[in-house]
């Protein structure tokens, strides 16, 4: 598992995740919690090229709000 980062913040339903370094998950890839559960799916990656942001679509049963400022893993 690569760590894709820390979610950052809640914004129009998805957790939006600031990637330590250049490196990201592809689109489409299943992210994980730090307790190894399903917490989504990736959706989108925007902002600077060194250090992008990750946008991570919940699953049905994942309260966002309990996301923010932990860390999101990929599978």
């Amino acid at each position: 598992m690569k760590r894709v980062g820390d979610v950052v913040r809640v914004a129009q339903g998805l957790a939006v995740a600031r990637c330590p370094d250049r490196d990201h998950p592809d689109i489409g890839r299943a992210v994980l919690t730090d307790d190894l559960e399903d917490a989504g799916r990736v959706v989108d990656v925007f902002g600077p090229v060194e250090r992008p942001y990750v946008a991570v679509t919940p699953d049905d049963d994942v309260r966002l709000a309990t996301l923010v400022g932990k860390p999101l893993y990929a599978r």
